[in-house]
């Protein structure tokens, strides 16, 4: 484990944070080198960056990126300033540009954790086999440029409004919809391609 998570699980004799306590409360505290305040942040907010990196990059990589997060969270505390979508807003972001660096090296990346809410942004034939139609939209998704693939995983798979997907994107929202249209479109195409799908003669 990286040095700088250990303070996380080492003894700590500061008062424990509250269960209740906003994370602005509990950032001051980290910036302090409050260790109990930082592992609650951890653990409040350690399976949502799991998740997005699972979905962006695969199980292989995801634990890196959650790890990394934190550090990041863990060295910048004393910076930290509280702006929209809060702290779960930031480390969004931190760990959507650590995915979206990731894509741009060279790797290959399993198809299965990406397909459930992409495939339910596609309108697929019902008697299409599932697992087959999760392998094929998890192709599709993988073969996406980063910023439409990252697009897709903040909206279909978090769930984000298209303004809070810009704000991380550290794009305009017309930016972002303009990249789920295309994104939508080559999935589509993708799947039509290979016959799993009809488009009623649209591309």
């Amino acid at each position: 484990m990286c040095d700088v998570l250990k303070p996380a699980l080492a003894p700590e004799r500061r008062a424990p944070p509250a269960c209740g306590e906003e994370d602005g409360a509990l950032m001051a505290r980290v910036a302090a080198g409050d260790a109990l305040a930082f592992r609650a942040l951890v653990e409040r907010h350690s399976a949502m960056v799991h998740g997005l990196a699972w979905r962006m990059l695969g199980p292989a990589d995801a634990e890196d990126v959650v790890q990394e997060s934190f550090t990041r969270l863990w060295v910048n505390a004393k910076g930290w300033l509280p702006a929209g979508g809060g702290l779960g807003g930031w480390l969004r972001r931190v760990a959507t540009n650590l995915c979206l660096d990731r894509l741009r090296k060279p790797r290959t990346v399993g198809d299965a954790v990406l397909a459930d809410h992409a495939a339910d942004a596609l309108p697929a034939d019902a008697q299409l086999d599932a697992d087959k139609r999760a392998a094929a939209v998890a192709a599709a998704v993988r073969a996406l440029p980063d910023r439409q693939r990252a697009a897709i995983v903040l909206t279909y798979y978090e769930g984000l409004p298209n303004a809070e997907a810009a704000a991380i994107l550290g794009l305009g929202v017309k930016a972002v919809e303009s990249l789920l249209v295309r994104a939508r479109q080559a999935l589509v195409r993708s799947l039509a391609g290979q016959g799993l799908l009809e488009t009623g003669g649209k591309a």
